[in-house]
Formats: structure tokens, C-alpha cells, sequence
């Protein structure tokens, strides 16, 4: 390929470096020559849309309140939680439950497996010795399990959700032992069916 005048006389034009009367100032060398070089991490991506009236009324909206946190920022259980309660954790245990009929043992007929994710209880086991029933207290809430005793605490952040309101507490007096059956709310999903 042959380069013709014009061509030449184009890529000198391009290479060429900009005129300016305040040549001999040392900032012409540090200030960016082409609009590529004048562009900053901020402009790398997609330009966003202004929306920072709204934005800004939501801002203004939070610094309105004295509050410090927004209840999406603490999360559930953190209530009961606290550093400077000298009492011990007592020892617990977690257990899936599941609803087998005869269909499910001997014909096989439904879709349940030995996996946890066939279950629909949960049941937390809380080994509470020297303890009567009166001295206890029991919190449930979707993800959390309060037990609180003269001697022990309990906060209990739960693995999966569970519907608070209708779960099942039995004490037993002579193993020291508090049984908690709840019943888990699952999505549908292929597992949960």
C-alpha cells in the first residue's frame, strides 16, 4: 500500500502536538492531551440517569429521624443479644421432622427421601438441668429461639424460617430437656414440593 501526500499530511496533523501560547509552563506537560486521556474510573460503564432528586429525599428523609440504624440494618434476634450477660449458652441439638404415611414407607408412593429438605418440622432440643419450668422464658420468632433461664441463654439464630405462631414447646422434667417442634416455611421449589 502506497501512502499518498494526503494521507501523510493527515497522520502529522494527528501527531502533531497542540499549539498553545503558554508552552514553556510546566503544567501543558502534565494536563491530558486527547479527550480519552481527560476521562477518570468514573467514566468507564453506562451513563446513569439522574435521579437525584429522589435520591436526595430519601436521604433527606433519614437524616430527618435521630434514629442511628433502620430496622432493614439490624437484624432479627439482635435484641436479645448481649455482650455483657456473663450467663452460659446451655447445649442444644437441631432435628428434622418429617409427616410419613404408609404410602411414603411401604408403596413408595410419594416424593419424599431421607434428605433434610423433605422435612417440614425442625425441632430444637435444649438440655436445661437443675431448672423448673417456671423459671423459664421462650421467644420464638421467624428466624430466631430465645430460652432464657436463671443460669442459661439461649439466642438461637434458626437455618431456615418457621412459622412462630403455631409451634409446639414439652418440657421434660426428669431428662432436664425442653423440646421446641417447629414448622419450617419453605419455597416450592423441586426439593420442597
Amino acid at each position: 500500500m502506497a501512502f499518498t501526500s494526503d494521507m501523510v499530511s493527515a497522520l502529522a496533523e494527528i501527531l502533531k502536538p497542540p499549539e498553545n501560547a503558554d508552552s514553556d509552563s510546566d503544567l501543558d506537560d502534565e494536563a491530558p492531551k486527547t479527550e480519552f486521556a481527560k476521562m477518570g474510573p468514573g467514566e468507564i460503564g453506562p451513563k446513569k440517569k439522574d435521579d437525584s432528586s429522589s435520591e436526595s429525599n430519601q436521604v433527606d428523609a433519614k437524616k430527618n429521624t435521630k434514629d442511628i440504624w433502620t430496622e432493614e440494618d439490624v437484624g432479627e434476634g439482635a435484641e436479645y443479644e448481649s455482650l455483657y450477660d456473663p450467663r452460659p449458652q446451655p447445649e442444644y441439638e437441631i432435628l428434622y421432622k418429617q409427616a410419613v404415611t404408609s404410602e411414603d414407607m411401604f408403596l413408595q408412593m410419594g416424593n419424599k427421601n431421607p434428605a433434610t429438605a423433605s422435612c417440614e418440622d425442625m425441632v430444637v432440643k435444649i438440655k436445661l438441668p437443675d431448672t423448673k419450668i417456671s423459671d423459664m422464658t421462650l421467644d420464638v420468632k421467624s428466624k430466631f429461639l430465645d430460652c432464657r433461664t436463671p443460669k442459661l441463654k439461649l439466642g438461637l439464630h434458626l437455618p431456615h424460617p418457621v412459622d412462630h405462631e403455631s409451634g409446639k414447646a414439652k418440657w421434660d422434667g426428669d431428662k432436664g430437656e425442653l423440646s421446641v417442634t417447629l414448622r419450617m416455611k419453605r419455597e416450592l421449589d423441586f426439593m420442597n414440593f
